[in-house]
């Protein structure tokens, strides 16, 4: 080996002791269950090695989605993408169309047992997969923005018929309903946003920017126990339960498929949108009837970890920035599940439905 050789794979070996492994988070596991705070830490049976876990293609080709899935051709910056969604009709409709949107780490599947309680209520729900996630198109060249996703879902909608929705949007997925509401007033009939990110700008409290390809080399390292761990701690508040185990799989499974590239690469443009397209500043001029599901053990913030120690506790603070929102959007209305994390409807869903329901026939009306 030559010595620009040697000198070349030092350098790519420094290069990835520090970037930072995936799903990392800063903060440890907290205290509660979803049965009972004093509760232990649900046990579950040993998850395999991420070797020996399912591999799946970019687009989750292999992974199996509830209900039939289709796929909306959009011509979008000078190419089709396509857009996998499930539209999933009530047997007695009530005139109203919930969307729901998913979360950076999470997929339109994840959302199954909402759909069934939902269209049990008499609701068609309609659950895509955003472009760059999951089921739909994640292209090699793609500007990633709010206003774009918004108007993907938009024209999807226009697409199936539907003139006016409820928005039921988790994490991710708040950020989109938030901007999507703004750019169509008079379509959005409801905002229900759970545990939604963007509460805060993460830039402006002190997370460093770090650059798309440092994103990228994050993303190449992600793991089904990266996974696991990340979730533990802050999707589900400190416990883990082996029903959350498919979910770890269904991503893990595209970063050991043949796709795992193109993957990490949408996944890092997408972060960096989440970084850099913040909706805080904007929660004032929403005018859409918003009600806030929020699990207050939540501790969710990007890039945590690239912060210096002693903003890190300042960050992902939920019970206080959920109280913040809450003043901020005009006539906004908020129920907190003081036991729960990031992903209550998941953690609980009795709870969690029950509430959502309540929110959605407190409203009433005949959107559709």
């Amino acid at each position: 080996m030559t010595s620009i050789s040697r000198m070349l794979c030092a350098v790519l070996a420094l290069a990835v002791s520090i970037a930072s492994p995936a799903f990392a988070d800063s903060t440890g596991p907290a205290t509660s269950n979803d049965e009972a705070a004093s509760s232990p830490p649900v046990a579950s049976s040993p998850a395999p090695s991420d070797n020996d876990g399912p591999a799946y293609g970019p687009e989750l080709e292999g992974f199996d989605y509830p209900y039939p899935v289709g796929r909306f051709a959009i011509s979008s910056q000078r190419q089709i993408v396509r857009m996998a969604y499930m539209d999933v009709a009530s047997k007695r409709p009530n005139g109203r169309t919930v969307v729901l949107l998913h979360g950076k780490n999470f997929c339109a599947a994840t959302w199954k047992q909402s759909i069934d309680v939902l269209t049990e209520a008499g609701y068609r729900v309609i659950a895509p997969d955003q472009i760059g996630f999951c089921k739909s198109t994640k292209p090699v060249r793609y500007q990633y923005t709010f206003q774009q996703l918004a108007r993907n879902t938009h024209a999807l909608l226009a697409a199936l018929g539907v003139k006016k929705a409820t928005l039921v949007a988790h994490s991710t997925g708040g950020m989109i309903a938030v901007r999507y509401a703004l750019m169509y007033p008079q379509e959005t009939e409801q905002l229900v946003l759970v545990n939604p990110i963007g509460l805060e700008d993460w830039k402006a409290k002190g997370v460093p920017s770090i650059p798309i390809d440092d994103w990228y080399a994050r993303e190449l390292k992600t793991s089904a126990d990266g996974i696991r761990k990340y979730e533990q701690a802050t999707y589900y508040a400190g416990h883990w339960d082996a029903r959350y185990e498919p979910w770890v799989q269904m991503l893990a499974g595209m970063y050991r498929g043949a796709g795992k590239d193109v993957v990490a690469w949408n996944s890092a443009l997408l972060y960096d949108m989440i970084y850099t397209q913040p909706v805080v500043y904007e929660f004032g001029q929403i005018r859409t009837p918003t009600l806030l599901l929020i699990g207050d053990k939540d501790t969710t913030a990007i890039g945590k970890d690239l912060a210096p120690p002693e903003i890190r506790p300042t960050l992902g603070r939920y019970p206080e920035l959920a109280k913040r929102a809450a003043e901020a959007i005009p006539g906004a209305k908020l129920v907190e599940f003081a036991e729960l994390g990031h992903a209550p409807q998941m953690q609980d869903p009795r709870a969690f439905h029950q509430a959502l329901l309540a929110g959605l026939a407190a409203l009433g009306g005949n959107g559709k």
